[in-house]
């Protein structure tokens, strides 16, 4: 878990440019030491940001980097094992 988190102390700066251009905002990740992997992201329509970032090259060099640090994935790669998680609460707003 160290080095995955010495890796994104230095995501490749066209890895960062990608996931703005392709419509990722306030993209965050947080790793709890049992190797817990929750991720927070915002986007307009995240399937097509999803989608938009699986045409990167520059994200299929990433992954396949990433992958040796996930297991349980069947097959799948590092970014397309998300679960969207439902939000049951929310400071701001109503």
């Amino acid at each position: 878990m160290a080095e995955y988190t010495e890796r994104h102390r230095a995501v490749w700066p066209e890895m960062r440019q990608a996931l703005t251009d392709t419509g990722w905002r306030n993209y965050s990740l947080f790793l709890r030491d049992d190797g817990l992997l929750i991720g927070y992201v915002e986007a307009d329509d995240l399937d097509a940001a999803q989608a938009a970032m699986a045409r990167t090259e520059v994200n299929a060099r990433w992954q396949a980097e990433m992958a040796e640090f996930f297991t349980g994935l069947e097959g799948q790669g590092p970014d397309e094992g998300f679960q969207l998680l439902t939000e049951v609460f929310h400071l701001e707003g109503k």
